[in-house]
């Protein structure tokens, strides 16, 4: 078996995009419900309700959990990564997100002067303790789901 073939057929990684995917598109479905209209550029989008990030990173450290026990090396890494990525998308990448907003309204009271920006800076960088929460529960659960009773 190839490498790439090796790498597609790892459940591990089919079970993170999964969760992945699945938090990208209740974003999608969140802003239909809120907005009328279908934006698909959510799909790549960073921040909102819930983290995909986080789902992606507590599904792969659960189901190395799952596999190769909640005691082992490998779980030990995962988990750590998790609680890396975790913190980051609520903690830095929130406030980076805080400052783009802050540059923003600067740049737009500046306008009066001549100052123009060429685009806005990204506002929604980040998650809330809740959207962080909420992707995390949603990459657990799916990937208890999957690991027992799917790959069985």
């Amino acid at each position: 078996m190839t490498y790439l073939q090796q790498f597609f057929s790892n459940r591990l990684i089919g079970v993170s995009a999964l969760a992945w995917l699945i938090a990208q598109l209740i974003k999608i479905i969140i802003d239909l419900v809120k907005n009328k209209t279908i934006d698909i550029r959510l799909i790549t989008s960073s921040g909102g309700m819930p983290s995909s990030h986080s789902s992606f990173v507590t599904s792969l450290a659960t189901s190395v959990g799952l596999t190769n026990g909640f005691d082992s090396v490998d779980f030990a890494i995962t988990f750590v990564l998790c609680m890396v990525v975790m913190y980051d998308a609520a903690g830095v990448r929130r406030a980076a997100g805080k400052q783009a907003a802050v540059i923003n309204d600067i740049a737009a009271i500046m306008e009066n002067y001549g100052f123009r920006m060429d685009e806005n800076l990204k506002e929604l960088l980040g998650h809330t303790p809740v959207e962080v929460t909420a992707g995390a529960i949603l990459g657990i659960g799916l990937s208890i789901v999957m690991n027992l009773f799917v790959f069985r």
